[in-house]
């Protein structure tokens, strides 16, 4: 059973939902404010809200009969039947506690009781972190369902995980920092769009109305095209802006798979043929996180 467990987690999904908390703890260093702890703490925190969010979305997609065997991707823990809808939900409660106990030993170590108002601001951060990874698919009124997933994902995947964590080692804020927060969130809204445009069918015929079901395969494609390229040249403004070192163009060099994948998906005629697309998009945004921030620090 912890096997069964260990993979409904989706560890592979772990690199991209990092990728925003490596980029503001990199920023965080290159100004002079950065803390191993706040760290630490910062990135656990971000890996139970992943894994949260993966059993949601096991349960959510599969008690509503969305994973199902038109459904493209790996077979999901309750579509398998390898765990009960009980137990998947007795493990989103679990996991949902044991992170909002990291969250908040994270914001008192950062603010303690000389920010009180940032305290409570990050709070509710992590509140609403829980609460939108849950309902990304579960209950009646699931936004995954309604075609806002990219919106909450740019929020908390971009935004809020850059400058979030960037503000837990400041405590003030550079407005620059939106232009590579906005990178990140664009990326991981390309990660989605991407896993969107794969299962297309299978999400039309569960009335799972994703923003590519709505807008159809042509139009994906050029939203895909257009975070990707936005992500680009956001990145290449900030490093203008900031310019010190041709060191900071390494982030360069993590933009080469994604120019590659993105003429993988315009030349893409099969849907199915999408599926290893996201791993190498996932890992390139990584990749991106990785080479930016070291580009601003050594």
């Amino acid at each position: 059973m912890p096997k069964a467990f260990i993979k409904a987690a989706r560890l592979r999904t772990l690199p991209l939902s990092l990728s925003g908390i490596i980029v503001g703890s990199f920023l965080g260093y290159a100004d002079g404010y950065f803390d191993w702890k706040i760290c630490s703490l910062a990135l656990l925190t971000t890996i139970g809200f992943q894994v949260l969010s993966n059993f949601a979305n096991d349960y959510g997609d599969g008690v509503k009969g969305t994973d199902n065997d038109d459904r493209i991707g790996p077979e999901r823990a309750l579509q398998s039947g390898i765990i009960t809808p009980k137990q998947m939900l007795n493990a989103i409660k679990v996991t949902g506690v044991i992170t909002f106990i990291i969250a908040l030993v994270l914001i008192y170590i950062s603010f303690g009781r000389e920010h009180l108002t940032y305290f409570f601001l990050f709070l509710g951060f992590g509140i609403a972190s829980i609460v939108a990874a849950i309902k990304y698919t579960m209950g009646g009124k699931a936004y995954g369902y309604s075609g806002y997933g990219d919106i909450f994902v740019f929020l908390f995947f971009g935004w809020l995980s850059v400058i979030g964590s960037y503000f837990l080692y400041a405590k003030q804020l550079d407005f620059t920092i939106f232009l590579p927060a906005t990178a990140i969130g664009l990326l991981s809204v390309g990660v989605l769009n991407l896993n969107n445009m794969r299962d297309r069918e299978s999400d039309a015929k569960a009335n799972k109305k994703t923003l590519v079901v709505k807008i159809g395969e042509e139009f994906a494609k050029y939203y895909h095209y257009y975070l990707l390229i936005g992500a680009f040249l956001l990145t290449l403004l900030y490093v203008m802006l900031h310019y010190d070192s041709p060191k900071q163009f390494l982030f360069l060099i993590a933009f080469i798979p994604v120019f590659k994948h993105l003429y993988t998906v315009y030349k893409n005629k099969d849907a199915k043929e999408l599926d290893p697309e996201l791993k190498k998009l996932a890992l390139s945004t990584f990749l991106f996180a990785i080479l930016f921030g070291l580009g601003q620090i050594i």
